[in-house]
């Protein structure tokens, strides 16, 4: 059975926007409270202009000489903030400059850019702070900057331009509605970018590396790390001791795999992993699981740097295994780098239990018109109606081992179901703190 959560990660993002759309405040306050995180490089083009007093209108040869100029200059610090381990937060992009040169018949740029386009590192997603052009000349106005100012006129050309320079590119383009109130909109933004703010006095070195997150599908795993995501950092690290996390989960590398068969099925050729299930898809070819685990074992490696350091972060790695072996292979399959850093934590609900919730989300998910899928009960019961899980870990929580490496685990019983969180913080921190206790007593002295 399939179902799917995309969760990007993203090491170097731009923001584009008409003038006064409100990037450079925006940047200025994520670099502000986010120091620890992000490194936030100013725009190119403004930058270059203002440092050697070129007139933007005027002077566009000299101007376009001396962006040529600073272009490697810009890439090796885009480079060093990646490398660094922080997102790289960059105002506006050559793209946006490409747009105004053809809204203003700027040829010398236009030629130009052929040469430098591929010049800088492409980053993961662009995202444009949205205003009507009206908003965006009112406010050209009110910080009465005529050495910036752009009309209506070359405003829209400019768009039209750079709207077709996506489509072109094929780029990860979000918007984000900037003509609302701050509070929504920089929540919006932190949002969009996983940023999470940090206050000084969070326990982090008291938190857990690796959690790998386990049960059946429906267990409460998901609403786990929702609940997580909510409680405030220096909460969440003294309560539960998890860090700052980022958490990693199979199933969109499977639904991916399970897509790409829909694809060859399309063209004639044979189904390689899985089989259509009323909506949704059964998977054929057992060692899929097999893949999936040493997929998220690359994963991992890429986040851990060569140190094994996951610089004040916590990782999350969420999946279900069912069958009479499907734990015990799983842990055999995973790179023992991970499980020498790692606890396990088993949300644990009857097969039922399970069942009952797929269906009762489903059909929550369909009245409110959201796309869903569902599997008959007999793919769902022959995934995961048994597992293996109570003949590894006999007692509610200690150690099992893996790969001749001792893994502290703690099993949560997550039944009767809640959504109150006056049950849930509890119910968590009865397993977190006993899993904690296991784990340090792993850790060396």
């Amino acid at each position: 059975m399939c179902s799917y959560e995309r969760r990007v990660s993203m090491q170097h993002v731009i923001f584009e926007g008409l003038p006064a759309a409100g990037k450079s405040e925006t940047l200025s306050l994520l670099a502000r409270f986010y120091p620890q995180s992000i490194v936030v490089l100013p725009e190119l083009v403004k930058d270059v202009a203002t440092r050697n007093e070129i007139d933007i209108f005027s002077q566009r040869d000299r101007l376009t000489e001396a962006i040529v100029a600073e272009v490697p200059r810009r890439k090796e610090h885009v480079e060093r903030a990646i490398a660094s381990g922080k997102l790289c937060l960059e105002e506006s992009h050559l793209g946006v400059h490409l747009a105004y040169a053809k809204a203003f018949g700027d040829k010398g740029f236009i030629d130009a850019y052929q040469d430098i386009a591929s010049a800088l590192p492409q980053p993961d997603a662009y995202v444009r702070l949205d205003i009507p052009i009206e908003l965006s000349l009112l406010r050209q106005e009110a910080r009465n900057t005529p050495s910036f100012f752009v009309d209506k006129e070359h405003l829209e050309a400019m768009l039209t331009a750079l709207q077709r320079w996506h489509i072109e590119h094929l780029t990860n383009l979000i918007a984000i509605d900037a003509d609302q109130e701050a509070s929504s909109f920089l929540a919006e933004a932190e949002q969009m970018l996983g940023l999470e703010y940090m206050s000084a006095d969070a326990p982090l070195d008291d938190t857990f590396d690796i959690i790998l997150l386990l049960g059946r599908p429906a267990a409460g795993k998901s609403e786990f790390i929702d609940f997580m995501k909510k409680t405030p950092i220096a909460q969440r690290a003294r309560d539960y001791h998890i860090a700052p996390f980022e958490a990693l989960d199979d199933f969109p590398i499977l639904w991916e795999k399970c897509v790409e068969d829909d694809l060859w099925e399309s063209m004639g050729k044979g189904r390689l992993y899985s089989r259509r299930a009323e909506g949704n898809y059964a998977i054929t070819n057992s060692d899929m699981w097999e893949f999936l685990i040493r997929r998220l074992s690359q994963q991992v490696s890429e986040i851990i740097s060569p140190k094994g350091a996951l610089a004040g972060k916590t990782l999350i790695i969420e999946f279900a295994r069912g069958g009479s072996r499907g734990y015990t292979d799983a842990f055999s399959q995973l790179s023992p780098e991970i499980l020498k850093r790692a606890v396990i934590l088993y949300v644990s609900v009857s097969f039922e239990e399970s069942w009952r919730r797929n269906v009762a989300r489903y059909d929550a998910k369909r009245k409110s018109g959201l796309l869903t899928h569902s599997v008959p009960r007999a793919e769902m019961e022959a995934t995961y109606g048994i597992d293996d899980w109570f003949d590894i870990a006999h007692d509610p929580h200690g150690t099992i081992t893996a790969q001749r490496i001792e893994v502290p685990y703690a099993t949560m019983n997550n039944e009767p179901e809640s959504k109150d969180p006056q049950i849930l913080g509890p119910r968590y921190a009865a397993a977190l703190d006993e899993l904690y206790s296991l784990w340090k007593r792993r850790q060396p002295r």
